[in-house]
């Protein structure tokens, strides 16, 4: 897992081109204008989910993973909690490959994620986002979907 901020992003855009592809796509679209829903980035491969949303109670939010996309997650506007862990011994409580997700049951560590940062996930890591501050905030968000293989 990375936590950082959009002006940091040229760090990690080495990781591979599809990252540094979904990180141009954040820094040159005028993402509070963008809205909720997918948006074509290069076709299945790299894509945006735009999400709009109230933060809730942990006990509502699932932890997750995915093992087809490497998620980058950043915040347009509000700020949440986002439990995070890595893949050990965690009951599976739901999994759909073809949708690519696996939720879990299992406990986490809580960061905050503030408008301008941004997580990136790979397959090992659980997240747990949506999860409210001292408050329950708006929140709108972009998922940018970035296929391994």
């Amino acid at each position: 897992m990375i936590l950082d901020t959009l002006a940091n992003c040229h760090l990690y855009q080495s990781i591979n081109e599809r990252i540094a592809k979904g990180f141009d796509y954040l820094r040159t679209t005028d993402l509070d204008s963008l809205p909720s829903g997918k948006h074509d980035i290069d076709g299945d491969t790299i894509f945006a989910l735009v999400q709009e949303y109230h933060t809730k109670p942990i006990a509502e939010c699932k932890l997750e993973s995915h093992k087809k996309y490497i998620d980058i997650q950043y915040v347009i506007q509000g700020e949440e909690m986002m439990g995070i862990t890595t893949q050990n011994n965690q009951t599976i409580l739901e999994q759909n490959l073809e949708k690519d997700y696996t939720f879990y049951e299992g406990t986490t560590s809580l960061v905050r994620v503030s408008k301008g940062m941004f997580t990136i996930f790979f397959p090992d890591d659980l997240h747990q986002p949506c999860v409210q501050t001292e408050t329950v905030l708006e929140v709108k968000k972009v998922v940018i979907k970035v296929l391994i293989q």
